[in-house]
């Protein structure tokens, strides 16, 4: 049975850890050929590793994703080593400083999180997007946030930011309906991944059993459980979807 990204190429942002080093997993299972880029060289070669112990082809390329020409040069990698790119997962992010109310923001925070949560997107995006057009279209996916959608006190910077990303994707996805780019987004919920356990703590913390409590399904998410999202996203059982969101949530949303 033939897989259902075959001959696809792939490139994955944040790609070192939690949602990004599942995707690029998931999208090497699937038959893609992945690009894995991320800041943390190590992290990023044993992601590599993972996919070619399985069987798959991958390479690591160290990017920032606020730097434009790292985000350039991620794309032109997959392009000159594989020969083209068809699909994008744009998973690289940051939290910031949580707990800060408003009347106590600062400039500087605002720029470190909206650097690499917007304009990391948009650079990212309009790199692979010319790249895709050069071979007929692809499928781009950016992770958002239930914070995309919705407010959390404490989290205004980081929520505008994946209100943010929503507006970009959606924009991009009128921007190239007609030319063969899908442009998507997934929305998480609380993911159990690194930065959750900055955010609540090892082991079971009071701060952990009140975040799983305020999801419906009373538990958090699995980095797999979004990256099987983001299959289907990239894939051509997905060929009619573009300019939508689906939340990864656990109910989170449909409180």
């Amino acid at each position: 049975m033939k897989a259902a990204l075959e001959n696809k190429v792939a490139v994955v942002t944040g790609g070192t850890s939690g949602i990004g080093k599942a995707a690029a997993l998931a999208l090497a299972e699937a038959g893609a050929k992945v690009v894995v880029g991320g800041r943390r060289e190590s992290e990023g070669q044993e992601v590599v590793k993972a996919i070619e112990r399985a069987g798959g082809q991958a390479l690591f390329v160290r990017t920032d994703v606020t730097r434009e020409a790292d985000a350039k040069a991620l794309v032109d990698k997959a392009v000159s080593t594989f020969g083209h790119l068809d699909i994008a997962f744009n998973n690289a992010g940051t939290e910031g400083q949580m707990g800060l109310t408003t009347d106590v923001q600062t400039a500087e925070h605002y720029q470190s999180v909206f650097d690499i949560n917007v304009k990391g997107v948009l650079l990212s995006m309009k790199h692979e997007a010319a790249a895709m057009l050069r071979n007929g279209g692809g499928s781009i996916i950016n992770t958002s946030s239930i914070a995309g959608q919705i407010g959390l006190a404490g989290a205004g910077v980081y929520v505008a930011s994946k209100h943010a990303v929503n507006g970009l994707s959606k924009s991009a996805a009128l921007e190239f309906a007609r030319k063969g780019i899908r442009v998507n987004t997934v929305s998480p919920g609380t993911i159990q991944t690194d930065m959750i356990t900055r955010m609540v703590g090892e082991g079971e913390s009071d701060a952990r059993k009140w975040w799983e409590n305020q999801h419906p399904v009373g538990h958090f998410g699995k980095p797999e459980e979004v990256a099987a999202a983001v299959v289907w996203l990239a894939s051509p059982a997905a060929s009619f979807v573009t300019g939508t969101d689906i939340a990864v949530d656990g109910g989170y949303l449909a409180q």
